[in-house]
């Protein structure tokens, strides 16, 4: 192709382009000044006029806007009708090359003439489309076959073609911003190449055919599994790079209204297993023809009239964490799973410049939408547009946008390729249906393929995963030894997603992750990962009210009254900071009725706060201790926030999570940004059905609407409400941590040693625990360089506002006199000393347990100062009078005994089975962070395993479980969950 023809080729596209556009914003000028009645035919004779000049185009050009048109042709959910009535006409039925011209192609890419070739060849094609035409032939053997014959040239066409688009696309982003296809033009630039090499569409023709298992003759198919397809495929006979020669299959094309009525065909039924065979590669195979236009496809003639699937030319390889997160995305979208949607993003690298959940939602659910028969085209395009302005709007009031800004805004920082393809395959059967009239619900049709995807790398046992445990060394022989037994509890199903880590003596000895992040989350568990912790959130809401109290912000012989004075109505005017702590206040009850009036209340903070203000307390304070199982998270949370004049999540920073330098892995009430991270939620039901053996033991203390039962019933919902993306964001302090089990372990090892921040976590764990940005800003606020608009500074600022972020660039040396590990931070240096005295002795309920004598050293970094601070947890010694003597809990923390009574630590668990827990005689903490949600029985096997290794007491709680065989039905005694 010369210089010249180039040059009227671009000038034809650019001025039809122009002339279109300027057309249509003529007639929406004049529709402000006609009748109503008159406007429907106003727009009906320029789509008519518009969809002419379109047609004559690209029947001139050819090339690659045979493409465009065929693909456009498909649209009828979204295009007006004389769109599709002419474009349809591009779908077969082209213009034919000359003959002479083919035959010259075959001879000099297949080596032979064609006598010696075919006994018969067919002059007139079959079908002639934009990069081949195909003719019907016989083979010297016999054979009937189809000849598929790319025109000569057509490769400069179709790479000019290209260029062109994508000099339209740029100005139809810099004319109307929200239209901006630059994503899609520019992985077709990428993939359309691709489809002139016949070599590669025939390898492709074998890969899809295999991994759909087609034949010519099928079994029965009303008993084919529910992810399995009925589809035929030719069998490639020949190929070049650009002859094919395939098995000829006699079929009925789709436009082909009046045969498929002849012979019966179920047009419903043809589509829906197309639409199977699609979800098949996509999900399935991660292989699949990105081009399912009309004309590639047609249907037998013999009954049970499979569809045929035809021409491989564009195809899409995913890679299997793509296909994962597409999995995931349609579930998320099926399920209305905001957690799993945002997470399914990140996964496949589709980032967003803002946090709008409820816009993607939506968005990926009109994605997956039922798709409309073409007479209701108009409404469909309605809707889409009333849908797209209400998206728009929520960014403009979010973003504090003008109307100029809004439309030159895209919240859309990166958008991957394959997404593109994927898209295209969607809206191109979207179309199909609409052009066959026929209505298809994606969710149900997609689904059995979307589940198996994630379902196949589900369930994969120790014994058939290498990869089960998260590679990475081990810090001791202990944690060799966990490892083994984590895979033999992994092997008998008790484990889907685990993390265990543990100190001993300050330093790191266990820091082990192993399984899968969810049931339909097939990605590993890391040593970052964030699990749902239930009521270990509690230990963490009393660290921080035990920091005020530290720091002189609080008293714990304090009225609570005195700090929160609308806490006085009602009675519980003599209700203390410590009544609450020790689960004393009579206060246990009050977060039933919020639950059982509306799960999602428990996200209000302001309305629980008030809640528990308005309450009434059951008991008198301090004469019983019933579990204050939600209560007391907005107990401690109010009392908090009063006492400190600031927000509980800055306490939160400011009292634990920057000390201790454990940015980004423990939260309550997870920010934008770290969904990807999140592990989700399923019930261990063997372990359910075994809490109904629950002694009702005089010890176990629980208010009367968390008896056994009701806990059964709470856990097996538990799962469906906690994984829900409002839960998770609201701070709920008794129950709603999310965090990894190196975090929790060091929050527990500082507290075993006094609140002595341990020295840097294990080199060996990777990525360094810390290196997570608290709270996650959004990948990208700069305008698109592709958008030729004027960036907005004032809205650069307004996003970097909403983003601040506290950087850490720790730096540690090793203080070689003193035996000492110094870190420097802001240029504060403050150490974790070796040796630390303790006493072993034992003590009785009312003796003061061992306490860390206070160090010595300026260098000493600790989140606590009370040399008696292991008292103030277990509300012993002097506080022995703060707490009930003989109560299951000190001073917010669960304290933990040996079986002849002496205290040997204080921790948390919860309803899940995670927990976090501390020997401070031994200078010992350890966590366990899992998501198969049982009563206990694993985690105390594990904890009860690595004690008995270092040749720890056991504590009681934990050693019941190990005492009985794990696969026997046996009395758990009690759910460890306090």
């Amino acid at each position: 192709m010369g210089w010249g023809n180039i040059y009227r080729r671009r000038m034809s596209v650019f001025s039809m382009a122009i002339l279109i556009y300027l057309d249509y914003k003529a007639v929406q000028q004049r529709e402000k000044w006609i009748k109503k009645s008159k406007i429907s035919a106003l727009w009906q004779r320029a789509h008519e006029r518009n969809a002419k000049r379109v047609l004559n185009l690209i029947i001139k050009l050819e090339g690659l806007w045979v493409k465009l048109g065929q693909y456009l042709s498909t649209r009828a959910d979204v295009l007006p009708e004389p769109y599709i009535s002419l474009l349809k006409q591009l779908q077969d039925s082209l213009p034919p090359r000359p003959v002479q011209e083919v035959s010259q192609t075959i001879e000099r890419e297949l080596g032979e003439s064609m006598g010696g070739m075919f006994l018969d060849f067919v002059e007139t094609p079959l079908a002639t489309a934009s990069i081949a035409q195909v003719h019907r032939a016989t083979l010297v053997d016999g054979r009937q076959v189809v000849v598929k014959v790319q025109h000569q040239g057509i490769k400069t066409i179709i790479l000019e073609d290209l260029k062109n688009a994508k000099s339209i696309v740029d100005w139809i982003a810099w004319a109307e911003p929200q239209y901006d296809f630059n994503p899609i033009i520019d992985e077709w630039c990428k993939e359309a190449p691709k489809e002139l090499d016949f070599n590669s569409e025939a390898e492709n023709t074998r890969i899809v055919s295999a991994n759909l298992g087609c034949k010519n003759k099928h079994e029965d198919s009303n008993k084919k599994p529910a992810y399995e397809v009925d589809v035929l495929i030719p069998e490639v006979i020949q190929s070049s790079e650009t002859v094919l020669i395939l098995e000829f299959m006699d079929g009925i094309r789709l436009n082909d209204c009046e045969s498929l009525e002849a012979f019966g065909v179920n047009k419903q039924m043809v589509v829906e297993e197309i639409t199977r065979a699609y979800a098949h590669q996509i999900y399935v195979d991660g292989f699949f023809n990105g081009d399912p236009h009309p004309g590639n496809f047609l249907v037998s003639k013999d009954p049970p009239h499979r569809p045929i699937l035809l021409d491989f030319g564009l195809t899409k390889k995913l890679s299997s964490s793509m296909k994962q997160a597409l999995a995931k995305m349609f579930l998320a979208a099926a399920e209305g799973d905001h957690v799993a949607l945002l997470s399914a993003f990140a996964e496949m690298g589709l980032r967003l410049r803002l946090d709008v959940p409820e816009q993607a939602m939506e968005v990926s659910t009109l994605f997956f939408r039922t798709s409309a028969p073409a007479n209701e085209a108009f409404e469909t395009v309605k809707n889409l547009s009333e849908q797209r302005a209400k998206n728009l709007k929520v960014i403009q009031e979010k973003m504090k946008l003008n109307q100029k800004e809004v439309k030159r805004f895209n919240p859309v920082d990166a958008f991957p390729g394959d997404i593109v393809i994927f898209s295209r395959v969607l809206n191109l059967l979207r179309g199909l249906s609409s052009t066959m009239n026929v209505r298809i619900v994606y969710l149900d049709i997609m689904r059995p393929f979307a589940e198996y995807v994630l379902q196949v790398g589900i369930n994969k046992e120790p014994s058939v995963s290498a990869e089960w445990i998260y590679s990475k060394p081990v810090h001791s022989d202990v944690e060799a030894k966990l490892r083994d037994f984590l895979v033999e509890l992994g092997n008998d199903g008790k484990i889907l997603g685990i993390q265990v880590c543990a100190y001993k003596d300050g330093e790191v000895i266990i820091d082990t992750s192993a399984g899968m992040l969810g049931r339909y989350d097939p990605r590993p568990v890391q040593p970052d990962s964030l699990f749902p912790v239930f009521s270990v959130t509690k230990g963490i809401t009393a660290g921080m009210l035990h920091w005020l109290v530290d720091n002189g912000k609080l008293k714990l012989e304090e009225n609570i009254a005195n700090i929160w004075p609308e806490f006085k109505s009602n009675g519980k005017d003599l209700i203390k900071v410590h009544h609450v702590l020790n689960h004393t206040s009579g206060l246990h009850n009050v977060s039933v009725d919020l639950s059982s009036e509306n799960p999602l209340l428990i996200c209000d903070w302001d309305e629980c706060l008030n809640r528990i203000a308005l309450s009434a307390p059951e008991t008198e304070p301090g004469q019983e201790q019933l579990y204050h199982y939600l209560s007391f998270g907005w107990l401690c949370g109010g009392i908090i926030e009063r006492a400190s004049g600031k927000k509980f999540q800055e306490i939160l920073e400011e009292g634990i999570i920057q000390p201790l330098s454990i940015d980004g892995e423990l939260y309550i009430g997870i920010p934008p940004g770290v969904e990807s991270r999140l592990a989700s939620l399923t019930v261990d039901t063997d372990d359910l059905n075994k809490v109904s053996g629950v002694n009702k033991r005089s010890d176990l203390r629980l208010p009367s609407s968390f008896q056994p039962d009701k806990i059964s019933q709470l856990a097996a919902i538990t799962p469906a409400v906690f994984n829900m993306l409002n839960i998770r964001r609201a701070i709920i302090p008794a129950a709603n941590g999310h965090c990894s089990a190196r975090a929790l372990a060091r929050y527990y090892a500082a507290l075993a040693d006094g609140g002595v921040v341990p020295p840097p976590h294990s080199h060996l764990s990777k990525p360094p625990l810390g290196s997570h940005p608290h709270i996650p800003k959004f990948p990208s606020h700069e305008t698109s360089k592709k958008q030729k608009g004027t960036k907005n500074k004032e809205l650069l600022a307004a996003l970097k506002n909403k983003t601040n972020n506290s950087e850490h660039g720790h730096k540690y040396t090793k203080d070689l006199e003193g035996g000492s590990h110094i870190r420097t931070a802001s240029g504060d240096t403050y150490a974790r000393l070796i040796n630390i005295e303790t006493s072993s002795s034992n003590t009785s309920t009312t003796d003061s347990i061992s306490n860390t004598d206070e160090p010595q050293s300026s260098n000493v970094r600790k989140i606590f100062n009370n040399p008696r601070i292991h008292d103030a947890f277990l509300g012993v010694g002097d506080y022995g009078d703060l707490a009930l003597p003989n109560g299951r809990f000190g001073l917010g923390f669960k304290r933990y005994n040996t079986r002849d009574g002496s205290y040997i630590g204080f921790g948390h668990s919860g309803m899940g089975g995670s927990t976090g827990f501390c020997d401070v005689n031994n200078r010992f903490a350890i966590a366990v962070t899992l998501n198969k949600m049982s009563f206990g029985a694993t985690t105390g096997r594990i904890i009860h395993f690595v004690c008995s290794e270092l040749n720890l007491p056991v504590p009681e709680d934990y050693l019941r479980f190990a005492e009985v065989e794990h696969d026997t039905p046996h009395d758990l005694g009690q759910p460890l969950i306090n």
